[in-house]
């Protein structure tokens, strides 16, 4: 078995995406929506499609249920490159979300069933925990079955990349991520003085941690305490703006992998994210 470039460890999950004209305010109403459909979703199996496009060889360790939905995610994520190496839910059902879209982009997520704990003892634990020797990346997403993975490469001496999303710098929950990361991802959407908390995680031992700011582009800060800004790529039209945060850390860690500076990686995860949001799909055809 061919070793992976990456591996990715967190959420996979079958969605229902509803656009709407706004979103919907907390009174008794009906709203009518502009489209809906369902697709596969959750930021790992966004990570790990998106890198397999661009032409990366990827295993993705999640957990999918015996179910129709479990049977969909696992259709949708047979594409080549990407190895699934999926542990059998708790409950026996897959992770599965209600986003509801605002015409600006907005997006309130519902949880209709939420992640369950995985086993560390089936046979894709033991694949993963070789894709942690073998790999030139390792990202390990916000997930509780993940979250062994953050001890296994402190042990190994791994370095791991981290997506935190829109953590507000205080949640409890996203703290063993944004302490075990050495590349570092976030958005400003709920920070305030996200330049501070950035070079706080530097000063901390982060070589990279790089902080989205939706249509305002994108900074970060490297070891060596130099800045970096990105402008968002501007596209025609904006058709579904999930997984976009995804595609950027999938730019940007194939154009490092490549070896580009942060300069040059800033620019190609800029490039990617414009097209993800072109489009329904999590990854670009």
């Amino acid at each position: 078995m061919t070793a992976p470039e990456v591996l990715v460890a967190g959420p996979a999950s079958w969605n229902e995406i509803v656009h709407l004209d706004a979103l919907p305010d907390a009174v008794l109403h009906t709203v009518f929506a502009n489209r809906s459909y369902r697709t596969v979703g959750g930021t790992s199996a966004g990570k790990a499609l998106n890198l397999a496009a661009l032409g990366r060889r990827v295993l993705l360790r999640t957990v999918l249920g015996d179910d129709d939905a479990g049977r969909a995610v696992r259709d949708a994520l047979a594409v080549p490159g990407l190895e699934l190496a999926d542990a059998p839910s708790s409950d026996g059902a897959t992770e599965r979300h209600l986003n509801l879209m605002g015409a600006g982009s907005e997006r309130l997520s519902v949880y209709l069933h939420a992640p369950s704990d995985a086993p560390t003892t089936d046979p894709g634990w033991d694949r993963t925990l070789a894709a942690l020797e073998e790999a030139r990346a390792v990202v390990v997403d916000l997930a509780p079955h993940a979250e062994p993975l953050l001890g296994e490469a402190a042990r190994r001496g791994v370095a791991v990349w981290a997506d935190v999303h829109d953590w507000d710098g205080r949640s409890a929950f996203h703290r063993p991520w944004v302490d075990g990361a050495t590349y570092l991802f976030l958005s400003s959407e709920r920070l305030s003085g996200y330049r501070e908390l950035m070079a706080e995680r530097v000063a901390a031992g982060a070589r990279l941690v790089v902080c989205t700011h939706g249509a305002d582009g994108a900074t970060a800060l490297d070891a060596t305490g130099r800045w970096h800004e990105v402008d968002a790529v501007p596209v025609e039209r904006v058709v579904d703006t999930n997984g976009a945060g995804d595609g950027f850390v999938a730019g940007f860690l194939d154009a490092h992998l490549d070896g580009a500076d942060v300069r040059e990686a800033l620019a190609a995860a800029a490039r990617h994210a414009a097209r993800v949001v072109t489009s329904e799909a999590l990854a670009p055809a």
